[in-house]
């Protein structure tokens, strides 16, 4: 659940397309994922970190240990050796935020950390004084979004990100 969890933090995937990963959309060597079957019935290639790739063999090795002949396919196993569930998704994620004691409040969800991915990206553009504007389609595509619109949903205004966009439009004269 740690790997599946830190997959969906580090890469903004759709839990959906997580655990409909198979072992052979999972490129190790070069750190591509074939997403399949997205919400827009498209397949895209999504690159990894290389932290990430590290994370995704050790999680093979143990996954591989436990179960040397698998029931099918799937990249992510259930404790029962076959494809993890979207319920079995959720159970287990309800269970680490728990573990974490991250059940104050408004739970936290597997769909938020999508959300976290897209905002932690459009910051680290911000710090680096990146063309944000241009680069926002590379970032509608690699979430396999159809329309731009569509990004902007997940843009939610966080306080340092208004801030740092508050803080470049002063500093470039207005211009964010």
């Amino acid at each position: 659940m740690a790997t599946l969890i830190g997959l969906l933090a580090s890469s903004g995937l759709r839990s959906g397309e997580v655990v409909r990963l198979d072992r052979s959309d999972v490129d190790l060597t070069s750190g591509v994922l074939l997403v399949r079957r997205t919400k827009f019935r498209k397949d895209r290639l999504v690159p990894v970190h290389t932290t990430t790739q590290a994370a995704l063999r050790h999680y093979v090795r143990l996954r591989d240990a436990a179960f040397p002949q698998p029931k099918d396919q799937a990249f992510f196993l259930s404790s029962r050796g076959n494809r993890l569930s979207a319920t079995g998704l959720q159970n287990g994620f309800a269970e680490a935020r728990k573990f974490a004691c991250l059940d104050d409040g408004k739970p936290l969800r597997p769909h938020d950390l999508r959300h976290r991915f897209a905002v932690t990206r459009l910051s680290l553009w911000h710090q680096q004084r990146a063309n944000v504007q241009a680069l926002l389609p590379l970032l509608a595509t690699y979430l396999g979004h159809a329309n731009y619109s569509d990004t902007a949903y997940y843009l939610t205004g966080s306080v340092d990100l208004l801030a740092m966009a508050a803080e470049r439009a002063f500093l470039d004269g207005g211009a964010a």
